[in-house]
């Protein structure tokens, strides 16, 4: 048997419940299902959708995070409330509809608290870290606020299950942020989406699996009844834009077929996908020209190759580092290999493309290693991967 002793100061009411049995209740199966597929959905297109969000400028910044917000509290909702709908109690009960609301802006405005942190702050271990949390205590407050809506039966807590919530939503959830903004490349999203939709999901039924129900003696006043009929309206029309979002942001995410300079269609390596092996030159190479286009003031400007230290890859996009900022280009990390075939640049890991002529110092780490950019303001060190340090020696003639 449960402690009801809580609830029961908190009301003042001990006549308040028909009585202290808790109910037996099932799920849907295929409502836990959907709700596990809308958190997959949510959690890809609000991820996918603020990639490069950090090199916009502040008002198109703000935007992207706020739809990104949106969506992925907004997922937190619809997945929460469509696992509602699958729990099968032998009582009638419903929603009321400003407690409902709140808990969907309680999400969205948490969420967002923490994209803004990642995105208008330094991405450091504990920005990551402390946004993991941030994103963790979006998911409980939505959770136990949805919880507190119910009417006609109320859910009553151990003190040992909410500290079991509580653990498993901020370490799930800062998982999920260290996954996602770890390496800013597709494979990352990929994973995030998945932890995020982990996170969500298991807070969710851990959560119901420590909780009671029990039948209210007298229904509570409500400002708005919100049923279950009208709630799976709702619910439906949110999971069908989620669903939109999902589809959109797919058909640009993965690498799509472009055309080089000379008119040859060739489809871009993914950025996990290996560079064939180096082979040194027999004669020093030099730059042919070829103009990296970056975004800068809402305009599209150009700058040659040869000024440029390295390429980032930052989802289907890179971030290019030049002598005193670093900026946004359209090229994702595999094209940028491609149109640069015919320069010194060689990848040095997996989300970096090197250009070797700016290289002032080489560091050996065990089997990795580090190159140096001094003059770079905007870039200090990169990291060489172990499956790429030889052809980075070779290229540096070490």
């Amino acid at each position: 048997m449960r402690d009801f002793s809580t609830l029961i100061q908190l009301t003042g009411r001990s006549s308040f419940w028909e009585d202290s049995l808790p109910l037996d209740y099932t799920h849907n199966t295929l409502l836990v299902l959907a709700s596990f597929a809308i958190a997959l959905m949510a959690g890809f297109t609000g991820l996918s959708m603020i990639q490069g969000a950090s090199l916009l400028e502040e008002g198109p910044r703000k935007l992207r995070i706020a739809a990104s917000a949106v969506v992925l509290g907004g997922g937190i909702w619809s997945m929460h409330f469509v696992a509602m709908l699958g729990l099968q109690l032998p009582v009638l009960f419903f929603y009321d509809a400003l407690t409902t609301l709140v808990s969907a802006l309680i999400a969205i405005l948490i969420v967002g608290l923490g994209l803004i942190l990642l995105h208008f702050r330094e991405r450091t271990p504990l920005t990551i870290t402390l946004a993991g949390l941030i994103f963790g205590a979006g998911i409980l407050g939505m959770h136990y606020v949805g919880m507190a809506g119910m009417q006609a039966c109320r859910a009553i807590y151990s003190t040992g299950s909410i500290v079991i919530s509580v653990g498993t939503s901020l370490v799930l959830s800062t998982v999920c942020i260290w996954v996602a903004y770890g390496e800013r490349t597709r494979t990352s999203i990929v994973l995030g989406t998945l932890c995020f939709a982990i996170a969500v999901v298991a807070l969710h039924f851990i959560a119901i699996a420590g909780t009671d129900f029990v039948k209210a003696a007298t229904t509570a006043a409500s400002n708005i009844p919100l049923s279950n009929e009208m709630l799976a309206l709702v619910v439906t029309l949110a999971s069908f834009a989620i669903c939109g979002g999902f589809l959109l942001s797919g058909a640009t995410f993965f690498p799509k077929e472009t055309v080089n300079p000379v008119g040859a269609p060739f489809l871009p390596e993914t950025a996990d996908a290996p560079m064939p092996a180096y082979e040194p030159p027999e004669a020093a190479v030099v730059f042919q020209a070829c103009p990296v286009p970056f975004e800068k003031d809402g305009r599209t400007h150009f700058v040659d190759a040869s000024s440029v230290a390295a390429f980032r890859a930052e989802g289907h996009y890179t971030i290019i580092y030049l002598k005193d900022e670093k900026a946004f280009c359209p090229w994702s990390i595999s094209e940028a290999a491609k149109r640069l075939d015919q320069t010194p640049f060689i990848k040095a890991h997996r989300s970096y493309l090197i250009n070797p002529i700016q290289v002032s110092e080489f560091e050996r780490k065990k089997d990795t290693g580090l190159v140096y950019f001094d003059g770079f303001d905007s870039l200090e060190k990169v990291p060489v991967s172990r499956s790429r340090l030889q052809e980075v020696r070779g290229a540096l003639g070490i």
